[in-house]
């Protein structure tokens, strides 16, 4: 699975996991919607939940968008692909550790990799990061189960059970 990045380049230089991910080339950043190729593109916005079904669709190409939380408005996520949601996980990053759907980029790419059953490929993306080991761990009971659902709507059952004991 190739990992590609719309890149906006608004958040600290020095704690994006983006880039880090391009340093050691392990994800190609893009600058424009255009320039970013078509797959399967994370969306917190989009209206369907990722599942292992969307391995298939993705054309062997996983994109995320990396920008501040403060911009990730729904305008920002234009480019042409299969949008789709990660179901309800928990960040390990330093910035936002524990805090549901707060994912850095390596994480959300990470996650969907587990999700499709490239737990392998998660772990080397994750494993550049101090904290990467402690994401699979925080959130590997849900990770598990996401990637043993067949399609969207098992995903978002599943998901609901975390988000009620979360209440």
């Amino acid at each position: 699975m190739e990992l590609h990045v719309r890149y906006e380049g608004d958040d600290d230089p020095d704690k994006c996991t983006a880039r880090k991910l391009a340093r050691f080339d392990l994800a190609t950043l893009h600058r424009s919607d255009r320039a970013t190729p078509y797959g399967v593109v994370l969306n917190p916005h989009a209206e369907r939940a990722l599942s292992p079904a969307d391995a298939d669709t993705s054309e062997g190409t996983l994109v995320a968008l990396d920008c501040s939380w403060e911009s990730a408005g729904e305008k920002r996520f234009s480019m042409p692909g299969e949008h789709r949601a990660l179901p309800y996980l928990v960040a390990a990053n330093p910035v936002n550790f524990g805090r549901p759907m707060r994912l850095t980029t390596v994480e959300a790419l990470a996650a969907a990799l587990c999700i499709f059953g490239e737990r392998d490929h998660a772990e080397r993306v994750l494993a550049k990061f101090t904290w990467g080991e402690t994401f699979l761990e925080l959130n590997e009971e849900p990770l598990r189960r996401y990637a043993d659902c067949e399609d969207s709507a098992e995903v978002v059952a599943v998901q609901q059970e975390y988000l009620v004991r979360g209440e």
